[in-house]
């Protein structure tokens, strides 16, 4: 079934893409949220205006998202910890945690925008990366020093 997406849909298509899809993503999924409609030169237009505002939208979104992303940079935190002697902490640094730190720098970010590969375990310093675009993920400097 052929259909114009209405909405970005990650793994399908941008808005104003003609996709093919089956039947019943199309019937269960795609028209009743509204993400898609069927193709026809009165849809294929409609689209073209929402395309249009989207795009501004996104324009600014990613202004913004720049803007952040040169604060985040420049930003270091400390998260204090208990540790052992050797410098293992008796728990680990989450990720709710480094965005805790960063609320109080003045930084709202979530934290599943915190993209740990490993938990931190051990005093020192970190560079965390932050996603916050799919494109844009500046690093950020976390301190874990022992309380």
């Amino acid at each position: 079934m052929q259909l114009v997406l209405r909405k970005t849909i990650d793994n399908l298509g941008k808005i104003g893409d003609v996709v093919t899809v089956k039947p019943g993503y199309a019937r269960n999924y795609l028209l009743p949220q509204g993400l898609a409609m069927s193709v026809t030169a009165q849809n294929m237009a409609r689209v073209e205006v929402d395309k249009k505002a989207e795009m501004e939208i996104e324009a600014e979104t990613r202004k913004k998202a720049v803007e952040a992303a040169g604060r985040l940079a420049e930003t270091s935190v400390t998260i204090p910890g208990k540790a052992s002697e050797e410098g293992h902490l008796y728990g680990s640094v989450t990720s709710q945690m480094i965005a805790e730190a960063l609320a109080k720098e003045g930084i709202d970010i979530a934290p599943k925008m915190i993209e740990l590969e490993n938990p931190i375990k051990e005093l020192g310093v970190y560079e965390v990366k932050i996603a916050i675009d799919r494109e844009i993920e500046p690093v950020c400097r976390v301190w874990v020093v022992s309380e």
